[in-house]
């Protein structure tokens, strides 16, 4: 599919924007259609899926790095995590060297349903990307990274592994 890319600064006028802005929200719409209904079988809700996904690949996070990390609030990790720990998909541990915390982590429970929820983006990013190709997404990347609040560019790439 061809598309009319955005010549020199043009991108930076506000139709152009509107327009990205727009491409961003259709592309979440998409992303998290087929786990919202995956989520909604099970009475979850997309809440839920950041859980498992981060505690998923960060095994052994605490509760005060998870806030951290999801920007939400005790309140709303406590509801959630309450949950999933109570249907048997997450476990929480108690601190080795400070007892106080709580170290979370995925069942065999917790580790298929994120799997089976992560497949289905996994399959419609790799088309994506394979589509795009790879410079496309390495400024996808930098586009993505560059939204990101920038005192929180450098949390966010040691939790992507870059």
């Amino acid at each position: 599919m061809q598309h009319k890319l955005p010549q020199s600064n043009l991108y930076l006028r506000e139709e152009e924007l509107r327009r990205g802005i727009e491409l961003l929200y259709f592309a979440y719409r998409d992303f998290t259609r087929d786990p919202d209904e995956i989520l909604a079988t099970s009475n979850f809700g997309r809440a839920h899926h950041r859980v498992l996904y981060f505690v998923g690949r960060n095994p052994g996070t605490t509760v005060s790095g998870l806030l951290k990390l999801l920007r939400i609030t005790k309140q709303s990790l406590s509801r959630v995590l309450g949950q999933l720990v109570d249907e048997g998909y997450i476990v929480q541990k108690t601190g080795e060297q400070d007892r106080r915390q709580r170290l979370l982590h995925l069942t065999d429970k917790g580790e298929l349903f994120e799997k089976e929820l992560f497949a289905t983006q996994r399959s419609r990013v790799a088309e994506a990307y394979k589509k795009a190709g790879p410079e496309a997404v390495s400024g996808f990347w930098e586009v993505l990274l560059n939204i990101v609040d920038e005192d929180e560019q450098g949390h966010v790439l040691n939790q992507i592994g870059k």
